[in-house]
C-alpha cells in the first residue's frame, strides 16, 4: 500500500512538471544582461527576447547588470529561482574566461547553471580616432613600441584581447578598466583613451559614422564585414579572440522548460531574416542545444585559461 501511495505521489510529480513546462511561460521573463545597454551582448538580447516574446507571448524584459567582468549578474541569476523566469544571455567572459581571471568567483559558472542554447558569436575589431597617427596596423604597432601610450586603452569584457595584443606585440600600455564597451568608446572619441577594442557590430557603426577608425579584428582571418581590415594574426601570428553568446538559467530549472526555450529559439535562430538582423550587428548565428553547450562551455573554460596563461594575466 505504502510503494503504491509513492508510485501515485511520483507520477502526479511527473505530470505536474510537465503541465509546467507546457504552461511556461505565464508571466514576463527576465533577461539578464552582464554589459551595459548598447553592448554587442544587450543588443543579442533584444533581438532573441523579442523573438521569443513573439513566439511564446510572454514579455521578455531585458535588465542590464554591468560591472566586474559580468560577475555581478551571474551571481544574480545563480541565485534566482530556478523557475524559467531569469534567464541570462550570457558570454564567453562570466562563463568561461573568468574562472582564469578571478581567483575566487561568486558562482560556479558549471554546477550553477543549467545551459539552453548557443545563440551566435563575434569578434572584435581594434579602433582609434580618426586623427591617430598611424594609419595601419603595422604603423600602430611600431608607434606603440617606440612610445608611451599616456593615454592607455579601454577595456570592457576584451581584457585579454590586450592583455594579448600586449605580450605578442611586446607593447607597453595602460589598461583602463570599463563596465562596457559604450563608455570606452566614448572616452576614445574624447581622447582620454588611445585605442580600444570594440565588438564587430558597434565597430562598424562607428566606423560608418566616421569618428573612430578600425586598425584590424581579432578574428584569425579578415572578416567579409570589413574585407580591407587586416587580421591582427597577420602581424601577429598566432593571435585571435572570439566572443560567444548564450543563453542559461539557474541550476535545477526544469528541463521541460529548458527543452522549451530551446527549441523556441532554435526555430528563430533558424530564420534568414533573424539571421540577417545579426549580421547587421555583427554576429554569426552559432546555435547549440543545452548538451552540447554544456560541453563547449567545459571546453572554452580550458581554452580561455590558456589564453590568459598566454597573456600574462594575473587573476585579481
Amino acid at each position: 500500500m505504502r510503494v503504491e501511495r509513492r508510485v501515485v505521489v511520483f507520477v502526479a510529480l511527473l505530470v505536474a512538471t510537465a503541465a509546467r513546462g507546457q504552461a511556461w511561460p505565464t508571466h514576463p521573463v527576465k533577461l539578464i544582461v552582464p554589459f551595459p545597454a548598447g553592448s554587442a551582448t544587450d543588443q543579442v538580447a533584444r533581438l532573441t527576447g523579442a523573438e521569443l516574446q513573439a513566439a511564446l507571448g510572454q514579455p521578455f524584459v531585458v535588465e542590464n547588470k554591468a560591472g566586474a567582468q559580468g560577475t555581478i549578474a551571474a551571481a544574480e541569476t545563480a541565485k534566482a529561482a530556478p523557475d524559467g523566469y531569469t534567464i541570462m544571455v550570457t558570454t564567453n567572459t562570466p562563463q568561461a574566461a573568468n574562472v582564469s581571471l578571478f581567483k575566487k568567483l561568486s558562482y560556479d559558472p558549471v554546477k550553477d547553471f543549467a545551459p539552453i542554447a548557443r545563440l551566435a558569436s563575434t569578434s572584435f575589431m581594434l579602433m582609434v580616432r580618426q586623427d591617430y597617427p598611424a594609419k595601419t596596423l603595422k604603423e600602430f604597432l611600431a608607434n606603440s613600441r617606440s612610445k608611451s601610450q599616456s593615454a592607455g586603452y579601454g577595456s570592457s569584457g576584451s581584457q585579454v584581447s590586450l592583455a594579448l595584443l600586449k605580450s605578442m606585440g611586446r607593447l607597453d600600455v595602460l589598461d583602463v578598466p570599463y563596465k562596457g564597451i559604450p563608455q570606452a568608446i566614448t572616452d576614445t572619441l574624447g581622447g582620454t583613451l588611445a585605442f580600444t577594442f570594440v565588438d564587430l557590430g558597434n565597430a562598424l557603426a562607428q566606423a560608418k559614422g566616421g569618428k573612430l577608425r578600425g586598425l584590424a579584428v581579432t578574428s584569425a582571418k579578415r572578416t567579409p564585414l570589413a574585407p580591407d581590415l587586416p587580421a591582427l594574426a597577420e602581424e601577429l601570428p598566432g593571435y585571435e579572440l572570439i566572443a560567444w553568446f548564450a543563453l542559461v538559467a539557474p541550476a535545477k530549472t526544469p528541463q521541460e522548460i529548458v527543452r522549451k526555450a530551446y527549441s523556441t529559439t532554435a526555430l528563430a535562430l533558424a530564420k534568414p531574416e533573424v539571421r540577417e538582423k545579426f549580421a547587421v550587428i555583427g554576429a554569426d548565428v552559432a546555435p547549440l542545444d543545452p548538451t552540447q553547450l554544456a560541453r563547449f562551455i567545459d571546453a572554452e573554460i580550458a581554452h580561455w585559461a590558456k589564453l590568459v596563461k598566454l597573456a600574462g594575466i594575473e587573476p585579481e
